[in-house]
C-alpha cells in the first residue's frame, strides 16, 4: 500500500505564494520521491506541485490556507518539509521577522 499523507497550513509571507516562495516551494517538492499536490481549497481543484507554472497560477495571497497533499515514497517528509517551509516564511524577510 502506498503511503499518503496531507496538512493545511496558512500563508503568512507578505506576498503570498509568488515568484521567489514559488520557486522555493517546487524546489522542494521536487526533491522528494512522492507525488505532491497542492490547492487553495479543501476540495480543489489540486495541482502539481513540483510545476511552478502550475504553483505561480494559484496566486495564493497572503492569509490563503494551503492545502498539500503527497503520495508514494516519502509522502510524509515531504508535507512535513513543504509546511515547516511555508511556516518559515519561505525563509525570506528573516532581519524583518527579527527586528520586528
Amino acid at each position: 500500500m502506498s503511503a499518503s499523507a496531507e496538512a493545511t497550513v496558512l500563508i503568512t509571507h507578505e506576498v503570498g505564494l509568488h515568484a521567489r516562495p514559488s520557486v522555493k516551494f517546487t524546489k522542494l517538492a521536487k526533491s522528494f520521491a512522492a507525488e505532491v499536490e497542492v490547492a487553495v481549497a479543501a476540495n480543489g481543484p489540486w495541482f502539481d506541485a513540483k510545476s511552478i507554472v502550475k504553483v505561480m497560477a494559484a496566486k495564493a495571497p497572503k492569509g490563503t490556507m494551503l492545502h498539500i497533499r503527497a503520495r508514494g515514497d516519502s509522502a510524509e517528509q515531504a508535507v512535513g518539509a513543504l509546511v515547516d517551509l511555508v511556516q518559515r516564511d519561505f525563509d525570506e524577510d528573516r532581519d524583518h521577522v527579527r527586528s520586528a
